[in-house]
């Protein structure tokens, strides 16, 4: 971004040019830009206060301090210093990472070198150290130092050409120029003599505008953003130019999406730590006031504990200390890698790589992968998202004639149609092609008509025209369909050549005719119009006007009232067919009238206040009783794979929105042609009101024939609505039937309104597709903000231009696509590539796969550190609630961090239920995900409820055992480490044997992780318990042995073997009855994956006994290599005979839909594995 976008609590800006002094006294920013956050003094301060923002970093900083607390703590300290410190330092090296990638870029700007005049000779001097008030030189290729006004340069009339990539994306040239009186000053001489003194507007974010004015000798300049280069952008195609700087200072940062909140239950969880560390802080008060003050004598309580109250207070936090481990720090680390990881894979996707641009996919940011599987509604942007936004002069009417169809002349003698011949023209473009020379006669028949066509094309426009050889033209345009334009007029004979800021000139049939250009009222999208006035050789002043027809058609004169009708039909034909209008007209101008309303421009432009109405109010004013001219039409085709990809994300009950600036007949038909509308459905509604009575009674009406239809198909149900800030749920929404809405942007203006904007949310969200017409940045941003705001649902946002960047940094997830129009999209965006046909991948396979492998690692993870930690409260009812931990401190550090942290890391990072194709085929597979069917309030309790059943196993069966056990030789088991190996053994081993029946893919890596982590965990064991580290530190390591003699009892061995399948067993035959009684969709199409390689088997082996008679293709059974060679083939699943023979002996009954009638009371079809469309709406 340029500097304007710094916010400074300025009124106004006052620079003095060459006058240091003069400025410093106003204390302007300098040059300097600084984006990074650290030197080498502040990193350690600043990074850590950073990072103890984070509530979990406090939080366990917090119990460290605790954990100090000799009273207290019945832990090392290390336990929990270890995995903090890991977790701080991981962070800080990232942090440190990019603050130094900051630093270097930051340096290699701020020494870039740049031509300053100071004392009436230019000197080099380091970008760093230009003020406000300098002037400084520019040559062509050289970066803009900072936000300048242009003096003067080496084109004629103070013209220079600029590339704005940097600011806006944009590469093509725009042109700047310079005030005529300043565009004289060439030379240093003069420039050191000059003292004007500019007052403008303070820093602000507008790039596109810019309002001051210059006051030199006593004389007033309006300044406006043509007379600015700002900061960031290339010189081209200027050998040089001198610039005022008028801002200084560094670029805004960019703006982050908010993160996901993955930790459902955080605050249950912390609850649950306190509550049960109440409950064991009052049975160490009431054990040790009933029990414990018996044996004070040779057990007296530690010193300053003089109650059995104290003691308990005490024992509350030595338990909070011991239990923490509920939620470890480990887990905020592991989150991080798995989404990094989904990250990169969606980068080096090879099948969302665009060959063509050379564009792979890109992810842009890390939090929000699993949202991509949770996605409901995607807004979308028409041109250049669904279209290739590459523009073709397709059609044009002419004073009531219609030209550009196939038939008629123009046909070969072998029935196909040829394009018309442009070879009389030497300057034509031999790309563009028309198929309808009837056009071409009129041209060289003379029709004035015609030839005014094609002259208004060839001027009213903003083209840059690049001649790099004689009579080989290269436009450089602002948007594709100028472009599109300009080639048209320049094939048939208006050849536009060469601009200056005040004239234009234009070959028209081979004669060179220079215009005068008087002014240009450009467009915007509020005018969605752009005029220009010229003045011809022969003294005619003319207005030429394009724009579009919902504005220009109210503005003609009434006498062109028949001709209008006439080019209405065609504009609604054009439309109908998809392709994009313009309607152009013309206005002859008296000198008088010209002079005056000229005169009142000047003033406008000067004017310190309001400028902007001043001249909006000036340009309506020139711009009514216009003459018709005609109209074009220009095709922008569909991008390759968009209706398949709206069919397969409609089919997984993602709904679509597009919002669209073009003009109702041309969505519509878009919509029709990209399948978001079809004819078999019931209605499409299309609300046109122009005022708020009129759009409230169609939507009124939309809604009744709605109900109507419902009821009269059996459904009758009472209408009741529930509406809350937060949910907006509605009967509307269980309709039976398919409809649509089509909206035009007058409308929505008014539906957007407080009072009916939940009217039309309703309305909007019982219809399975949506469209908006004619709509405004502002309100595509505003669309969805409203359904942000009324429904629990994730939204995405897709757009490729500048105009979609507010859209798509108001939805949760934004995309951006690399297209024809820059890459400001792009930037503000979360995800990007290059074609909207990935946009099915994304959310299908990256979306679904990152949401179930989140939820099946945070389920996992709470039921593994439940297992582990509530261990701990049962043995304090059997230790006088004394703080005494079950395992040694060694165990509790290593637990997180080694032995079950890297399995589910794999299965976070590689697992899949169903292979990628599968994915695709099964639409239905993505909707546990907009249900938040895999990680909710009832599986994180049912997880929890696992873990905790398993820690009474884990610590009953061990010590139910060692009650009675003896060794081999007679001596008694029971000992406290021999107890704490044996629970440490069943624990590992009982959670690795989970994390095995929870992977439903295995790779090389996920063996490696779990039978490595095993191994790791006997190794480890072993060594601590070894006679080296005895004798290096006797201190730590006292229990020399121990493991290898516990170990060594094969009554141990039993009493782990019982634990692990007492432990593993119900999950098993509960997993085993689900898959039989109440299969999911997964399980049904891995089913039917294992079904198909079974009978390509049978086949294969059947050709090799010679059956060659089959021909029957096989299927794409194999799984897929999703990720290179990351990733190798495992099984998939683990099926038995019994529920394959119960799965081959009847459908599969639709799980989704029994919970949608569980939640809306209504009743809806079944979906069969195919992938059916499913036609009943969520409740």
């Amino acid at each position: 971004a340029g500097l304007r976008t710094r916010c400074v609590a300025e009124e106004e800006r006052r620079v003095r040019a060459n006058a240091r002094e003069y400025n410093e006294k106003f204390q302007y920013a300098s040059n300097c830009i600084k984006t990074s956050k650290y030197n080498i003094v502040t990193f350690l301060p600043v990074n850590l206060f950073e990072q103890f923002q984070e509530v979990a970093n406090t939080y366990f900083l917090f119990l460290l301090i605790l954990q100090l607390i000799p009273q207290i703590s019945s832990l090392s300290w290390f336990t929990t210093i270890v995995p903090l410190v890991l977790v701080l330092t991981i962070t800080a090296v990232k942090d440190a990472t990019d603050d130094y990638f900051r630093h270097k870029s930051d340096n290699q700007v701020n020494n870039r070198q740049s031509q300053v005049l100071i004392s009436g000779v230019l000197r080099q001097e380091q970008w760093m150290n230009v003020r406000v008030g300098d002037i400084i030189k520019l040559e062509n290729n050289q970066f803009v130092a900072a936000d300048l006004l242009l003096l003067s340069s080496s084109e004629p009339h103070g013209l220079c050409y600029i590339e704005t990539a940097e600011l806006d994306g944009e590469t093509n040239m725009k042109v700047r120029q310079a005030i005529p009186v300043t565009s004289e000053l060439g030379d240093t001489s003069k420039l050191a003599l000059f003292d004007g003194e500019v007052i403008c507007e303070p820093p602000n974010n507008k790039l596109d505008k810019f309002g001051g004015t210059l006051y030199w000798k006593e004389n007033k300049y309006p300044l406006s953003n043509q007379n600015m280069l700002l900061r960031g952008c290339v010189l081209r195609n200027t050998e040089w130019c001198f610039g005022l700087v008028i801002f200084a200072g560094g670029p805004g940062r960019p703006r982050t999406h908010r993160p996901a909140d993955e930790h459902t239950g955080a605050l249950g969880i912390f609850g649950f730590l306190v509550c049960m560390g109440v409950i064991l802080a009052i049975g160490n008060a009431i054990w040790e006031h009933e029990v414990g003050v018996c044996f004070q004598i040779y057990l007296p309580w530690d010193e300053g504990v003089h109650s059995a109250f104290f003691s308990g207070f005490l024992s509350f936090w030595s338990y909070i200390i011991i239990l923490n481990t509920v939620v470890p720090i480990s887990l905020y680390v592991s989150v991080e890698v798995i989404r990094l990881g989904h990250s990169y894979f969606i980068n080096w996707d090879k099948k969302m790589y665009c060959a063509k641009r050379r564009t792979p996919a890109e992810a842009r940011t890390t939090t929000l992968n699993e949202e991509l599987g949770q996605v409901e509604y995607i807004f979308s942007d028409k041109t250049g998202t669904l279209t290739q936004n590459i523009m073709v002069f397709s059609k044009c009417s002419v004073n009531g004639h219609s030209y550009g169809e196939h038939w008629g002349q123009g046909w070969g003698c072998l029935g196909v149609p040829e394009p018309v011949d442009f070879s009389f023209n030497p300057l034509a473009d031999p790309r563009f092609q028309f198929w309808d020379s009837s056009l071409l006669e009129a041209v060289k028949l003379g029709d004035p008509h015609v030839h005014e066509f094609f002259r208004l094309l060839s001027l009213c426009h903003t083209v840059m025209s690049e001649e790099k050889s004689e009579g080989e033209l290269f436009y450089k345009a602002q948007s594709p369909d100028e472009g599109a334009l300009v080639t048209a007029a320049r094939n048939f004979g208006f050849v536009f050549r060469s601009r200056t800021p005040k004239t234009i000139t234009v070959h028209e049939l081979g004669r060179a005719i220079t215009y005068q250009l008087l002014a240009i009222l450009d467009f915007n999208n509020i005018r969605k119009r752009m005029s220009v006035i010229v003045r011809s050789p022969e003294g005619k002043i003319r207005l030429y006007c394009k724009g579009a027809d919902t504005i220009l058609l109210e503005r003609l004169h009434p006498a062109n009232q028949d001709l209008t009708n006439v080019t209405t039909d065609h504009l609604n034909e054009y439309a109908g067919e998809g392709l994009r209008t313009l309607v152009l007209a013309y206005k002859d101008l008296e000198e008088s009238y010209y002079e005056d309303w000229s005169e009142r421009l000047h003033r406008a432009s000067g004017a310190p206040e309001a400028r902007e109405d001043r001249l909006a109010r000036l340009y309506d004013e020139v711009e009514h009783d216009m003459m018709l001219l005609g109209a074009t039409a220009i095709e922008d085709k569909l991008q390759q794979g968009v209706p398949e990809t709206i069919a397969i994300l409609t089919l997984a009950n993602i709904k679509i929105w597009v919002l669209t600036g073009d003009k109702q007949e041309t969505a519509v038909n878009i919509g029709y042609s990209c399948k978001m509308l079809t004819d078999d459905m019931t209605e499409v509604f299309v609300v046109t009101g122009h005022t708020v009575l009129e759009v409230r009674e169609e939507l009124r009406k939309a809604r009744e024939k709605m109900m109507d239809a419902s009821r009269s198909m059996g459904n009758g149900f009472s209408y009741q609505e529930k509406l809350s800030s937060t949910k907006l749920t509605s009967v509307l929404e269980a309709i039976a039937g398919e409809y649509a809405l089509v909206i035009n942007g007058h409308s929505l203006a008014h539906a957007l309104e407080a009072d009916m904007e939940v009217e039309f949310l309703e309305t909007a969200c019982a219809c399975k597709a949506v469209i908006c017409c004619r709509v405004t940045p502002l309100q595509k941003a505003q669309v969805v903000e409203l359904v942000k705001k009324y429904k629990k649902a994730v939204t995405l946002a897709i757009g490729d231009g500048a105009n979609d960047v507010s859209m798509i940094k108001t939805a949760h997830i934004g995309v951006g696509i690399s297209g024809q129009e820059g890459i400001q999209a792009v930037l503000a965006s979360d995800y990007s590539f290059s074609q909207f046909k990935f946009l099915q991948r994304l959310l299908l396979v990256h979306g679904r796969w990152s949401y179930l492998r989140m939820c099946k690692f945070l389920c996992y993870f709470f039921y593994k550190n439940f297992a582990f930690t509530m261990v701990h409260f049962w043995f304090g009812f059997f230790c006088g609630f004394s703080a005494q931990t079950v395992y040694d401190q060694y165990f509790i550090t290593l637990y997180n961090i080694v032995y079950t942290s890297l399995p589910v890391l794999a299965m976070g990072v590689f697992d899949q239920d169903v292979p990628e194709q599968r994915s695709m085929e099964y639409p239905k597979l993505y909707e546990p995900g907009q249900l938040n069917l895999l990680f909710n309030k009832r599986e994180f309790f049912i997880c929890i409820a696992q873990g905790i059943y398993t820690s009474v196993l884990m610590f009953f069966i061990p010590y139910g055992v060692f009650a009675d056990a003896t060794r081999d030789d007679g001596a008694q088991l029971a000992d406290y480490q021999s107890f704490a190996v044996t629970v440490a053994t069943s624990l590992v081993i009982v959670v690795s044997v989970q994390i095995g029946l929870d992977t439903g893919f295995w790779t090389a890596i996920n063996h490696f992780f779990i039978w490595g982590s095993l191994a790791a965990y006997f190794a480890i064991l072993f060594a601590m318990h070894s006679d080296g580290l005895f004798q290096m530190f006797p201190n730590q390591f006292r229990f020399v042995g121990n493991a290898q003699n516990t170990l060594a009892q094969p009554t141990v061995w039993l009493t782990i073997a019982l634990t692990t399948v007492v432990c593993v067993m119900p999950v098993v035959a509960f997993r085993f009855l689900k898959l039989d009684l109440k299969p999911e969709l997964s399980d049904t199409v891995r089913y039917t994956q294992l079904v198909r390689k079974k009978q390509k088997t049978q086949h294969r082996c059947m050709r090799r006994v010679g059956r060659v008679g089959s021909r029957r293709s096989g299927y794409a059974f194999s799984h897929q290599e999703g990720f290179g060679e990351l990733i190798m083939s495992g099984k998939n699943m683990r099926l038995s005979s019994l529920a394959l023979s119960g799965f081959a002996a009847r459908p599969s009954a639709s799980w989704i839909e029994t919970l949608r009638k569980k939640k809306g009371g209504e009743g809806s079809t079944a979906c069969s594995p195919s992938g059916a469309p499913d036609k009943t709406l969520k409740v």
